[in-house]
């Protein structure tokens, strides 16, 4: 028998109460969960909850290279018992068999410290400076592909710097460029470098001369340094670029990455010439010196390559896209 249109439209009203009851109940258990999800997350601890949003926070994130980094072990006191996180063994005799790491607090024998792998994970209790540390070190502290006061610093000239006549070449006042390091050790990420503080580009610029002179390690490293030098006193234009690749090569993954993005920076300064009278060659006087230290300890020796400096600089400004090509 068929239904009546009356039976029909009851039956419709049903199913459309049932399902109108069935979503009423779907979003009243959503919103219960969401609650649930925003306010009751017991299992999460806020240190974990802390550790996320600033990871999260952090730009690029995902394609953060792991980079290896050996121990910096250090001959330290210890106090009360201690077992080797190598070995697993107690840490028995003298003091000066036992040996700490200074970025990640590992404890190992001296004899084991030979055999741990290079893969130190700096912790930020450890790692209280940004300036004078090392570049490796930095990065891996704070999960970052570079130094932040890097990133920072430049983002900051490129936002209202650009065109500055003598742009890099000009001093800033001595006291305020040290202000900008003491907050970037003291702050980080949070330190305020905007022109409400600092109006003249000349301290952001010095800051970030200052940081790259303070390294412990040079931007370009002492064991790549005869590479880069080899470079440039190649004559053949194919030779000269294939021993600069090489060159790059060689620097550690941290070191290679930041000089990367300061060459990109350095090339886009040298487009504003016509305004800021910095060529890459006036962009290499000032910065030769400052991302190359000679390992010569003859001063003579040093005080020669000085212009090899220059050279180098301003062929990694002129050809920054090198750095494209497969590593």
């Amino acid at each position: 028998m068929v239904p009546s249109s009356a039976v029909k439209c009851s039956l419709q009203r049903d199913v459309f109460k049932e399902s109108f009851t069935y979503k009423q109940h779907m979003a009243v258990l959503k919103k219960t969960h969401d609650k649930k999800k925003a306010t009751g997350q017991n299992e999460v601890s806020d240190k974990r909850l802390t550790s996320l949003v600033r990871r999260a926070t952090l730009k690029e994130n995902e394609q953060i290279p792991k980079y290896e980094k050996v121990h910096n072990f250090k001959v330290r006191m210890f106090r009360g018992s201690h077992w080797c996180e190598y070995c697993a063994n107690f840490m028995w005799g003298l003091i000066a068999q036992r040996v700490k790491c200074a970025d990640c607090g590992l404890n190992v024998h001296k004899q084991c410290s030979k055999m741990v792998a290079n893969d130190c994970k700096p912790d930020l209790k450890h790692v209280k400076k940004v300036y004078s540390c090392d570049l490796t070190t930095l990065v891996k502290a704070h999960i970052t592909k570079r130094p932040m006061v890097v990133d920072m610093c430049i983002r900051e000239i490129e936002s209202r710097g650009l065109k500055s006549e003598g742009l890099y070449r000009v001093s800033g006042f001595s006291d305020l460029i040290e202000d900008v390091k003491m907050a970037f050790d003291r702050d980080g990420e949070k330190a305020d470098i905007s022109v409400n503080v600092y109006e003249d580009i000349n301290i952001i610029t010095g800051a970030l001369k200052l940081y790259f002179k303070d390294l412990p390690i040079p931007l370009i490293t002492y064991d790549a340094y005869p590479k880069f030098i080899e470079s440039v006193k190649i004559m053949d234009p194919d030779e000269q670029l294939e021993t600069l690749h090489e060159a790059l090569r060689s620097l550690p993954p941290a070191h290679c990455e930041t000089l990367r993005y300061l060459m990109a920076h350095l090339k886009r300064v040298t487009l504003h010439e016509k305004e800021n009278l910095m060529s890459a060659e006036n962009l290499g006087i000032v910065f030769g010196p400052t991302l190359m230290r000679s390992p010569e300890l003859d001063p003579m020796a040093a005080l020669t390559d000085i212009r090899y400096q220059r050279l180098v600089v301003e062929l990694l400004i002129k050809n920054e896209d090198i750095f494209n090509l497969e590593f």
